[in-house]
């Protein structure tokens, strides 16, 4: 794999670990459940997944040649850091006793769907460095 492919690819897999982390908790509580905890946060973290799923055909674009690396790496930053910010607003306002204490990993769910968001922007800026933008 060319060098400047690999962070594009990281970010992709960065974008899909933040669906797959919203995705969590739906698998092993109740709908509504999910619905109320996700509503406990200041901003809800869906629109993390929203901004990720836009990323993830950023970073692809970029991959495929397809779109300007440097437009990529600068869309990818900002798409990044919009996700970042609101997956750390998630998890330092989220109340995870409204979900009730079913599984003890769910607890960690908003600190990991927080590392996956930050991972975002690192790539990002990860490929703007392949780049030699900065």
């Amino acid at each position: 794999m060319d060098p400047v492919e690999r962070p594009p690819t990281v970010g992709i897999v960065a974008c899909l670990l933040v669906l797959a982390t919203l995705a969590w908790p739906y698998l092993s509580e109740p709908v509504a459940a999910v619905s109320a905890y996700y509503a406990t946060a200041a901003i809800t973290p869906l629109a993390a997944g929203l901004l990720a799923l836009v990323a993830v055909i950023v970073f692809a674009a970029g991959r495929q040649g397809r779109s300007d690396p440097e437009l990529v790496a600068g869309a990818g930053l900002v798409f990044g850091l919009f996700i970042a910010g609101i997956g750390l607003s998630f998890a330092f306002s989220a109340r995870i006793d409204v979900i009730g204490g079913s599984s003890a990993l769910l607890s960690y769910q908003r600190w990991v769907l927080a590392g996956a968001a930050l991972l975002v922007p690192l790539t990002s800026v990860w490929y703007a460095r392949v780049l030699r933008l900065f």
